[in-house]
């Protein structure tokens, strides 16, 4: 029996409460994750460095949460889902508290790998916990939920924690986050204890690359993490270069505004059609076109806002239709398929925010990132659409070649 079958073995009656209870840990996450774009500028004049290397602490909590998480997942094998959703929230807490304390880089540097390592384990346990809790007709739902709660986290704390910080500085920003952590970790507290095993080590996800449709909506995921997470690392200094006013509380909540709305509204939208693989075509498009249009888009003042809104729309989306995938492709390891989506995207995002520093210490302007992040979701579009096709068409031949379809059952229509 997998993981989120064995989640399922929890009580009925009050589930939807519980996957709440799951996106309120998702929240700090959220906040954690994506405010310290808004702080970067800041953060580089405190501790007089320059911001293509403040960036790099994005690039290091997005490189641990994808890397660094599954090698200490093997420490806590059999113990329940909340113990290890509690153990992620104290290690998360204690990153961000190290943050704020921060006197140099190289201690900042160590607080957000801290902090990375603490969501990595979190998230992929919640989602899996929570598509457990659902069930399978709503898996999709449940995973939003989770998502919702990362995304809201993002369109409410990250402008707020920035206008927080213009009073008390960036560091009170990062004790706000603390908090959150530690209140997440009284919610969780409150979760049933029902046996499941903890987030899968590095060895298990590199073993279902051997699986080429895992493996080429993995590169999917990566390359979409590096698209919309890495560029939204450097929004700042891209506002700052292209419209000459940094904007960028407005600009958060822009795109968080439209990554609530794609990351609510994106469940539904699989549960009802179940094409997760049309769906993320469109998405990949519209994430294109959204870059695309940014830098001209910045000139105009609020008609900024519109790619703004589709760029998050898009980034949020992305993932649970690409975690649907993954766990119909092998439902049987439902809950690895989960987090090698998780270390996908994390890892992209630390791709994305290494190569934007790498490429403005080479001179590129700012203004110019948007082109570079939208000829990668264009090859992730492309991949998509060419070799992921491939492999889930012929996943669909062999199971109909393999057993009589149940009546009402169409794997193609599924699959794409």
């Amino acid at each position: 029996m997998s993981n989120t079958q064995t989640t399922a073995t929890a009580p009925a009656t009050g589930s939807g409460r519980f996957i709440v209870l799951l996106a309120m840990g998702a929240f700090a996450l959220g906040l954690d994750a994506y405010v310290m774009a808004g702080l970067l500028p800041r953060v580089a004049t405190d501790l007089h460095i320059s911001e293509a290397s403040a960036g790099q602490m994005v690039t290091v909590f997005t490189l641990c949460y994808a890397l660094g998480a599954p090698l200490f997942a093997t420490l806590l094998a059999g113990r329940p889902a909340k113990i290890v959703l509690a153990c992620a929230l104290v290690i998360f807490s204690a990153g961000n508290a190290l943050t704020a304390f921060a006197p140099s880089l190289a201690v900042l540097l160590i607080a957000r790998a801290l902090a990375g390592i603490g969501a990595g384990l979190y998230s992929p346990m919640a989602a899996a916990t929570a598509a457990g809790l659902a069930g399978e007709e709503r898996r999709g739902r449940g995973l939003a939920i989770v998502m919702g709660g990362m995304s809201i986290g993002t369109v409410i704390g990250v402008p707020l924690g920035v206008l927080l910080a213009e009073h008390v500085g960036w560091r009170g920003t990062l004790w706000l986050i603390t908090a959150l952590g530690l209140l997440a970790l009284a919610g969780i507290t409150r979760l049933p204890t029902a046996p499941a095993s903890p987030p899968p080590p590095l060895r298990e996800r590199v073993r279902i690359l051997g699986d080429g449709r895992v493996a080429s909506i993995a590169v999917v995921s990566l390359l979409g993490g590096t698209a919309s997470l890495g560029l939204y690392t450097y929004l700042a200094p891209f506002l700052d270069d292209t419209a000459g006013s940094p904007q960028v509380v407005s600009a958060m909540w822009a795109w968080g505004a439209g990554g609530v709305a794609g990351s609510l509204l994106i469940g539904r939208i699989v549960d009802r059609t179940r094409r997760p693989f049309a769906i993320v075509g469109w998405i990949l498009l519209l994430l294109t076109v959204a870059h695309l249009a940014l830098p001209s888009a910045a000139r105009l003042t609020w008609v900024v806002f519109i790619p703004l809104v589709v760029w998050g729309a898009t980034g949020w989306a992305l993932q649970v239709p690409q975690q649907h995938q993954l766990i119909a492709a092998r439902p049987d390891q439902a809950p690895v398929a989960v987090a090698l989506n998780s270390s996908a995207v994390y890892l992209g995002s630390s791709i994305g925010s290494a190569l934007g520093g790498i490429v403005m210490a080479a001179g590129v302007a700012p203004s110019a990132l948007p082109y570079c992040t939208a000829a990668l979701a264009a090859v992730a579009l492309l991949l998509h659409l060419t070799v992921v096709r491939h492999f889930t068409r012929r996943s669909a031949s062999a199971a109909t070649a393999g057993a009589t379809p149940a009546p009402g059952h169409h794997p193609a229509r599924t699959a794409e």
